[in-house]
């Protein structure tokens, strides 16, 4: 009998950590979550910004370069 209870409890024991670590790491991930929805990559930049992408008018070309340049250096 005392052997019965103690597997029971010991169980118990197990599923109530393994729940508890779930809830934690289910609302670690809600938080962070929410962290990153707020944070908004997109928007148009403050201060003395540089726009650094500029598209030539001879797109094809560039293309081309750009291609050959991947395939010679593989990046």
């Amino acid at each position: 009998m005392i052997s019965w209870l103690k597997i029971v409890w010991n169980t118990a024991k197990v599923f109530l950590a393994f729940s508890l670590c779930t809830l934690v790491f289910y609302f670690g991930l809600l938080w962070i979550n929410q962290e990153y929805e707020n944070y908004h990559r997109y928007d148009e930049p403050k201060g003395k910004a540089v726009k650094v992408f500029n598209l030539d008018s001879d797109q094809d070309s560039n293309f081309v370069k750009r291609l050959f340049y991947f395939y010679q250096t593989g990046e």
